[in-house]
């Protein structure tokens, strides 16, 4: 963006500069100096004559309201525009600014070009004519005395320029062309002090701030563009030297390619002995693959001698041959022996059958015969005392009396009597015996209870201890594979069904088990999540039923029907379901779904769907979780938790696992669980050992006390026995007494009848005998000859059994053999093979060599003398060409380095000349700077004195009291005015004064400003429109006779008012404006 400059001097009439372009010109204190001299004398000169600058004429067609104004020829010195309103005198002030290039906001009557244009016109035109005659004018040889700057505007707000010679030629359409001119004449239209429009004149003094006035005081002397002169020329020198702080970084860089370019021309004399060298050392690279080719040669060539001489093999394979055959001899004959001895215990096992069936045939009649036997003898026994009984009986009757009689029965009476005594002697004695038999039979069923629960533990502890060896296998068979957590065939499954999708037999590839496919995000609570889940880890998920069916196939192959994983047919998805008021969230525990890491949406949709994951809280301890579930109401969305330990806990119920839960499916490290379960295995053998022991010691408990309950019991029997036979005694006792009158003849012959059967039942019982001792010498015999066939086959076996250990022994010394064998034929195989191969190797060998020695004769006919080896040579070789690459590659042409070389020198040189010089030149600006900044504050200083001197003497002309306030820190500008009479007031309120005052006040500070302010014209519109007709006689006067001292410069005032009263003079010029014909154009 261009700016406009200008200094001002403590003169009346201060010089301009011309227009800089973004740059900034930067001289020493003198030059300065001599400049502002030169250019206050060139200044004068030129304002001597009064022809720069001046608007000579404006012409205007189809602008605003008007269709033709003009051309109006203005005068050199004062020129009124009067009119009453509406003939156009703002128009040409208006049109004015816009054709010397202002924008529309700056005429305050609008905010865009397009509304300058007549309605129902297509374009409006603006013409202004510039004086440029003089001893300065502007490119005088092209221009000529004066320039037409030609404006058109069209209705769609586009402007176009076009700038005019004398003689009307287009000497140039561009925007910079006319700024050049303007600041060559040192015109600036958006400068109230230049061109005073009718809005502020009205507004100025009581509507602007006291800092807008100081911004309108700074911008009317140009003090404002100094100032942001000054500021854009600190900010260029902080750029520069920002600049210069670059550079000299990128001048190290440059120094740095310039040392480099410098070593790689001091480089280029090593170049031609390093290919020299390089040479050498290919020669010699030759010759020395020749020398280890004859190398590689003459050691196969005594490998060769070495391997044929070596006989060992042969004689280790004869050696083994001899002991196969012995070997196998000798099991040939153990094989006979066993075929023997089974034949001869087939035989004794037959013969023992036999003996067995006529063992139980014998033991059988022997037993019906010690029945038969058993009986006779009780009969005989049961006939011989009724037989006693009856002769005692006949012996009383017939020996005994009356006394004797009444004696026996008195003896009858006390046995009776005695009886009954002993009788409940006993009763007591059965009933403390049966008390013991029920508490012995109470203790008896505790312990046997006991037995039993030990048992039922002990039954636990092997099934765990079993599981856990199964687990263990499965994690050792885990190590090579995850998979076999799920099953000892389910990496086999996956491959089928890997291959069966590869084939095309799945519409959508089934996903699982279901375990493989999640991990934890807190290894702590696998026993939860396990218990939580349970038998969904073997499960697979399908999309169709038509991949269940081919998934059922495959697994058929692998499992039996009744263990086969579960399959869960469920359309597959991209995404998981959305659980927005269906998932549980609780502030300290997660869900199951939270503590999952589950990558597969299928996957989670499957839990959502089957197990409800999102609605089961994880809580660790199991006071919390029955706090949380069975305290108050569950949390919201919550079916049920779980527990670290996997119980399982509802609203109203609580579930604790039968058996301890392990983990098998959510472990981590296979290592670490395998060393876990083996400490439990061992803690389980452990513990089983123990429930042995003790189960043992319980076990003999029982057998003890099942020996005091027998012991017990049988003498309950023996005192119920006693008991009866007392009873018996006591009956017999009082049935004797009622057989008294009982005839002795008939109980004679009852003795002799019974006296033929106790002889009858005496030869019945001794034939039985007889036949019993026959049974049990028959049944002897059998078993003596039963128990010599069991010793001889006990004999048999541990004959037989020692020749089958014999047998595999022999067998796997056969075995052994016959593998020493193969191995020993392999290896004389190899052997042969090996030779045979390093024979063909030689050969080959040889030929390399013999192409080996003729391609080094062709690089270098005599043979070189190597000491080193060949892989020291090819990487010495492999340094060198990368090096020669590097440095050719770096260096290039020769000349090129040379001039690159000459290259970096000269840029070193001349770029830290060059930022030596701008460091030279910022030190130099930074010491005038701080002088331009002490002459521009003197300068201020100096042009705002002045300004109130004017303004107080203006003022004093009305009567008024007027004074300024300047702070230059706060860039703050206070103007007080008290009219006449009120010189004591305290209250200086602008707003106090009439329309008049303001209008007269407004004009007075214009004045100050015009008396220390340089311009070629001068514009004021409609200034006194409030004042009364003294105060505008008084300011007419004031502004005659500044135009009167200032007769070099041009003025044009704009009143709506009669200048009839004004002095006749040739400075003035009146242009008086004719009114609008209304009438005619409504008509």
């Amino acid at each position: 963006m261009n700016k406009r400059k200008s200094f001002v001097h403590n003169v009346v009439k201060p010089s301009k500069t011309p227009r800089t372009d973004g740059k900034t010109h930067v001289q020493d204190e003198e030059e300065v100096d001599e400049e502002d001299e030169v250019q206050q004398d060139h200044s004068l000169s030129a304002s001597s004559i009064g022809d720069i600058g001046v608007i000579e004429s404006i012409t205007l067609r189809n602008f605003m309201s008007h269709h033709l104004l003009g051309p109006f020829k203005f005068g050199p010195n004062v020129n009124f525009i009067v009119g009453n309103n509406g003939t156009g005198k703002s128009a040409i002030l208006t049109a004015l600014i816009v054709g010397l290039g202002g924008k529309a906001t700056t005429t305050n009557r609008g905010t865009s070009l397009k509304g300058f244009v007549k309605y129902g016109e297509s374009f409006a035109d603006i013409k202004v004519k510039l004086k440029n005659r003089g001893n300065d004018p502007y490119k005088g040889d092209i221009y000529g005395d004066s320039i037409c700057i030609e404006h058109r505007i069209t209705s769609d707000g586009c402007r176009t320029c076009k700038i005019k010679n004398k003689i009307g030629h287009v000497i140039s359409t561009k925007k910079e062309e006319l700024t050049a001119i303007l600041d060559h004449f040192g015109i600036q239209v958006d400068n109230p002090v230049s061109v005073l429009n009718q809005e502020m004149s009205k507004q100025f003094l009581h509507s602007k701030s006291e800092a807008d006035k100081y911004k309108f005081f700074m911008k009317a002397t140009l003090l404002e563009q100094m100032k942001r002169d000054y500021i854009h020329i600190k900010q260029t020198k902080a750029l520069t030297r920002e600049q210069v702080e670059r550079q000299e970084e990128c001048l190290k860089d440059l120094r740095q390619l310039f040392l480099q370019k410098k070593e790689r021309y001091e480089r280029l004399s090593s170049l031609d002995n390093m290919r020299q060298t390089l040479e050498d050392l290919k020669k010699k690279m030759a010759w020395c693959l020749v020398r280890e080719k004859e190398r590689l040669v003459e050691q196969l060539i005594e490998q060769i001698e070495k391997e044929e001489s070596d006989c060992k093999r042969e004689e280790k394979l004869q050696l083994c041959q001899s002991k196969v055959s012995a070997a196998e001899k000798r099991l040939q004959d153990i094989q006979k022996k066993l075929c023997t001895l089974r034949e001869e215990q087939e035989r004794l096992a037959e013969e023992s059958c036999k003996m067995k069936e006529e063992i139980k045939v014998k033991t059988k009649a022997l037993k019906s015969q010690e029945v038969v036997y058993f009986r006779a003898e009780n009969k005989l026994k049961q006939l011989e005392k009724e037989q006693c009984l009856l002769q005692e009986r006949i012996h009383k009757i017939s020996h005994g009396g009356r006394r004797s009689h009444e004696t026996e029965q008195a003896q009858h009476l006390k046995k009776i009597a005695a009886f009954k005594k002993q009788l409940e002697k006993l009763e007591k004695e059965s009933s403390a015996l049966n008390q013991e038999i029920k508490d012995k039979q109470q203790a008896l069923l505790k312990g046997r209870e006991e037995y039993d629960k030990l048992s039922m533990e002990e039954k636990n502890i092997q099934v765990s201890l079993e599981s856990k060896l199964k687990r263990k296998k499965q994690l050792m068979a885990s190590r090579s594979n995850r998979l076999r957590r799920f099953g000892d065939h389910m990496p086999e499954l996956m491959e089928s069904i890997d291959k069966a999708f590869a084939q095309g037999r799945f519409i959508k590839k089934p996903v699982g088990p279901i375990g493989a496919c999640i991990s934890l995000k807190d290894p702590s609570l696998a026993v939860a999540v396990e218990s939580c889940l349970r038998g969904f880890f073997k499960t697979f998920c399908c999309d169709n039923y038509r991949d269940e069916k081919v998934l059922q196939g495959l697994m058929s192959s692998y499992f039996p029907k009744g263990s086969r994983p579960q399959i869960m047919v469920c359309p597959f998805t991209d995404r998981v379901y959305n659980l927005q008021g269906r998932g549980v969230h609780h502030p300290e525990f997660p869900s199951v779904l939270d503590c999952l890491n589950i990558e597969n949406p299928v996957i989670t949709n499957c839990l959502i769907d089957m197990r409800g994951i999102e609605s089961i809280l994880i809580i660790k301890e199991k006071a919390c979780a029955r706090r949380v579930m069975q305290g108050s109401r569950p949390p919201k969305n919550c079916r049920e938790a779980f527990t670290a330990d996997g119980d399982q806990v509802f609203s109203h119920r609580y579930y604790t696992p039968e058996h301890e839960v392990l983990v098998k499916y959510l472990g981590g490290d296979p290592e670490a669980e395998i060393r876990l379960v083996e400490s439990e295995l061992e803690n389980s053998q452990a513990q089983l050992s123990r429930f042995q022991l003790h189960l043992v010691s319980v076990k003999e408990d029982i057998q003890f006390m099942e020996e005091k309950l027998r012991s017990v019991i049988m003498a309950c029997k023996k005192n119920q026995e006693s008991i009866n036979k007392v009873k018996a005694s006591i009956t017999e006792l009082e049935n004797i007494e009622e057989a008294q009158a009982e005839d002795i003849s008939s109980l004679e012959e009852d003795a002799q009848e019974n006296e033929q059967k106790i002889e009858s039942e005496r030869r019945n019982a001794k034939e039985a005998q007889d036949e019993l001792k026959e049974h049990e010498r028959v049944l002897s015999s059998i078993n003596q000859k039963y128990k010599d066939v069991k010793n001889k086959m006990e004999q048999l076996s541990d004959e037989t059994e020692q020749l089958k250990e014999e047998q595999v022994k022999a067998e796997a010394v056969c075995s052994k053999l016959d593998q020493t064998l193969k191995i020993l034929e392999k290896k004389l195989e190899d052997h042969q093979a090996n030779i045979q191969t390093m024979k063909d190797d030689l050969s080959l060998r040889e030929e390399e060599m013999q192409d080996c020695e003729a391609k080094a004769k062709e690089i270098c006919p005599v043979r070189q003398q190597v000491d080193q080896s060949a892989k020291c040579i090819d990487a010495e070789i492999t340094r060198l060409r990368q090096k020669i690459s590097t440095e050719e590659s770096s260096h290039g042409d020769k000349e090129q380095v040379i001039r690159e070389y000459a290259e970096a020198h000269t840029n070193y040189k001349s770029k830290s000349s060059q930022l030596r010089d701008l460091r030279k030149f910022i030190d130099r600006l930074d010491h005038i700077m701080i002088d331009r900044q002490d002459r521009y504050k003197s300068m201020r200083r100096s042009l705002s004195v002045r300004c109130k001197l004017y303004f107080n003497n203006f003022m004093m002309q009305l009567n008024c009291c007027g004074s300024m306030m300047f702070n230059h820190i706060n860039e703050t500008l206070s103007i007080s005015v008290k009219p006449p009479g009120q010189e004591k007031n305290n209250v200086n309120d602008m707003r106090s004064l009439s329309g008049g005052e303001r209008s007269f006040s407004t004009v007075c500070f214009i004045l100050a400003l015009w008396e220390i302010t340089e311009s070629p014209f001068r514009c004021l519109d409609e200034f006194d429109v409030y004042m009364d007709m003294h105060n505008r006689s008084i300011s007419m006067n004031m502004l005659v006779a500044l135009s009167e001292r200032q007769h070099l410069r041009q003025f044009i005032f704009i009143t709506p008012q009669s200048t009839s009263h004004l002095p006749k003079s040739a400075h003035i010029t009146i242009h008086q404006l004719q009114d609008p014909e209304r009438e005619a154009e409504e008509e």
